[in-house]
């Protein structure tokens, strides 16, 4: 559930229907507008925020609710998540089905979850400023700060629903014999080489992330809008200094052009590119280390998914870029980036030490 979350999230973002509904309400938000006063009422609360005047502009009633819907989606299966993990892991708490250990890592993700909630209207609400209706060169859009807040912490929380659970698992095989020769399986996960790959693969995961969320600030941003070729920046590898670097996003304060790596388009679109093939080498030489190494069989197979995952995920990238950012191609890479997060977390995993039942 997670994973189409996150993917509508996008695609919300990408048909710039995310700020359609301009309240939260937690509770009563959860119905759709059924009525024609009830339309109408929404399409007037949309129309006093600056979206409807510089986006949108002369939108019809029926586009309007198309983009509604989106958001509303959005919001209702984060709801309907909610519910799936949060009623379930409180009863089994409850019950004393899990253990102490266990219900403290479910009481961290519950939070995480509710947090993410909370981030996703904050970022909502920046882009619902009143002041970028008076300023003309002002588009309205969500802070990229925020935006990648809100997607870090749908990262982290897969991150941790899929660790949770993938260790419930190997635990309850563990117990019931189901996990073939363990003994020799716990002493090959002890060896110094696999101990050291292991720390490797959970470096190379954190890469991993760090780059998706380098492409939230290029989401952000409509960087993905400028220098649609590859490798090429214009006429060169680089766009010239003067562009990347430039005083204007120092808001008049010489200290602040540290602010370029953040809020200029061109240097973030670089900083990505720069991030997105160091990750894919650093993927590469992981899985050509491995293939010659003694694996566990489920390592081995994530092994090889991460480095199939890593070589689409660049040629999504290019494809979207060098095409103009089609949301098809957009959605597909940003989908990709989660199941490659996914692989290198899996392989992680599977290298973790064997617990003693």
């Amino acid at each position: 559930m997670v994973f189409g979350i996150v993917v509508w999230g996008g695609l919300t973002r990408l048909t710039e229907s995310g700020l359609s509904i301009v309240e939260w309400k937690p509770i009563t938000g959860a119905k759709l507008p059924t009525s024609d006063l009830e339309w109408d009422i929404e399409f007037e609360k949309y129309k006093q925020h600056p979206e409807y005047h510089k986006v949108h502009v002369g939108i019809t009633l029926d586009d309007f609710k198309r983009i509604y819907f989106m958001e509303w989606f959005h919001r209702n299966i984060g709801r309907l998540f909610g519910i799936v993990f949060l009623g379930p892991a409180a009863y089994f708490v409850a019950k004393g089905k899990v253990s102490r250990r266990g219900a403290v890592k479910l009481g961290g993700l519950g939070v995480l979850l509710l947090g993410q909630g909370v981030m996703g209207w904050y970022m909502v609400a920046s882009g619902l400023e009143e002041g970028m209706r008076e300023r003309d060169d002002d588009v309205p859009r969500v802070s990229q700060y925020r935006l990648t807040s809100h997607l870090a912490l749908a990262y982290v929380l897969y991150a941790g629903l899929a660790l949770y659970g993938w260790n419930v698992l190997r635990t309850n095989r563990l117990v019931r014999g189901k996990l073939a020769n363990p003994e020799h399986l716990r002493t090959l996960l002890q060896s110094r080489e696999l101990t050291v790959f292991r720390r490797k693969t959970a470096a190379s995961a954190l890469l991993v992330g760090i780059t998706c969320l380098s492409g939230a600030m290029v989401a952000g941003l409509d960087a993905g809008l400028l220098y649609n070729e590859f490798p090429m920046m214009g006429t060169g590898i680089t766009p010239p200094l003067s562009e990347l670097w430039h005083e204007f996003y120092a808001r008049g304060n010489p200290s602040g052009m540290w602010r370029n790596f953040t809020e200029n388009p061109t240097l973030v679109q670089l900083e990505h590119r720069v991030l997105a093939m160091t990750t894919f080498f650093v993927l590469s030489a992981m899985w050509w280390r491995g293939r010659g190494m003694q694996l566990p069989r489920g390592s081995r197979v994530a092994l090889h998914a991460m480095y199939a995952l890593a070589t689409l995920q660049v040629a999504l990238g290019v494809t979207t870029l060098i095409n103009g950012v089609p949301i098809a191609n957009a959605s597909a890479h940003q989908a990709n980036s989660v199941l490659l997060l996914a692989s290198a977390l899996r392989l992680y995993h599977t290298l973790r030490p064997l617990a003693r039942i």
